[in-house]
C-alpha cells in the first residue's frame, strides 16, 4: 500500500532538489558566462551624441551578439556546430562534467517527487540514494566549474575578452549570472544531500510509523 508522507524536510529537499536541477541546466544552457568588454554602437555617430555601448556574451558553446543599430535586435544562438568546435578543450571537458551533473540531477530531482509515495527502492532508503547522487552530482559539477576558467585563454575568449586574455584571468570580460548561478547551484546541490538525511530521519520517524499503524495513506507532519 503507497503511504504519502509529507513533512516539511522531507517537501523541503524534495522542493530544493527540483530548482537545483532546474538551475543548473538554465545556467548550461545559456550564453551568459562571460561578458565581453563593451563595444561601440557604429550605428549611432553625431555631434555631441556619444555611441551607444553594448556587450557581447559568451558561453560554454553559445554567445549573443548584437544586431541594428542601438542594440535594436540581439542575436543569440550556438557558435559551436559540433561538440569538436567548443572553444577549448577545457571547455569541452567542463561541458561534460556539468552536463554529467545536471544530468544526475534531474534523475534525482524526478524521484525526488515520488519519495512522497515510495520512501525505499529494493529495501533502501530512496533519501540515502539520492543523497549520495547527490554528492556525486556536486562533484563533477565543481570539477567542471575548476576546469572552465583554464579555457579563458582560447582564441574565442580573447576575441571577446582582449588579446591580454589568459587562463583564469578573463582581462576585459566579467563574469555573467549563470556562472554564479551555476556555482550557487552546485553549493545547493551539497545542502541537498545533506538534508536528504533529514528527510530520511522525519519520514522515518516514530509518529509517521504510529500513523502508518492506524491505517492513514496521507500522513502530513509540518
Amino acid at each position: 500500500m503507497c503511504h504519502v508522507i509529507v513533512t516539511c524536510r522531507s517537501m523541503l529537499w524534495t522542493l530544493l532538489s527540483i530548482v537545483v536541477a532546474f538551475a543548473e541546466l538554465i545556467a548550461f544552457m545559456s550564453p551568459d558566462w562571460l561578458l565581453g568588454f563593451p563595444r561601440s554602437d557604429s550605428g549611432v555617430s553625431g555631434a555631441g551624441v556619444d555611441p551607444g555601448e553594448y556587450r557581447p556574451s559568451l558561453g560554454l558553446y553559445s554567445r549573443c551578439l548584437q544586431v541594428g543599430a542601438r542594440g535594436v535586435g540581439v542575436s543569440c544562438g550556438p557558435y559551436a556546430g559540433t561538440f569538436g568546435e567548443v572553444a577549448s578543450g577545457f571547455w569541452k571537458a567542463a561541458m561534460l562534467f556539468l552536463a554529467a551533473g545536471t544530468l544526475v540531477l534531474g534523475i534525482v530531482a524526478c524521484i525526488s517527487i515520488f519519495s512522497l509515495c515510495f520512501q525505499s527502492i529494493l529495501k533502501k532508503s530512496i533519501f540515502n540514494i539520492c543523497g549520495l547522487l547527490q554528492a556525486i552530482a556536486g562533484l563533477l559539477l565543481m570539477v567542471g566549474l575548476m576546469l572552465y576558467p583554464a579555457g579563458w585563454g582560447s582564441e574565442k575568449v580573447i576575441g571577446y575578452c582582449g588579446p591580454e586574455a589568459l587562463p583564469f584571468r578573463p582581462s576585459l570580460c566579467s563574469l555573467g549570472w549563470a556562472f554564479y548561478a551555476a556555482i550557487g547551484g552546485t553549493l545547493a546541490t551539497f545542502l541537498c544531500s545533506v538534508l536528504s538525511a533529514q528527510a530520511e530521519v522525519a519520514t522515518s520517524s516514530d509518529k509517521v510509523q504510529e500513523e502508518i499503524e492506524e491505517g492513514k495513506s496521507l500522513i502530513c507532519l509540518l
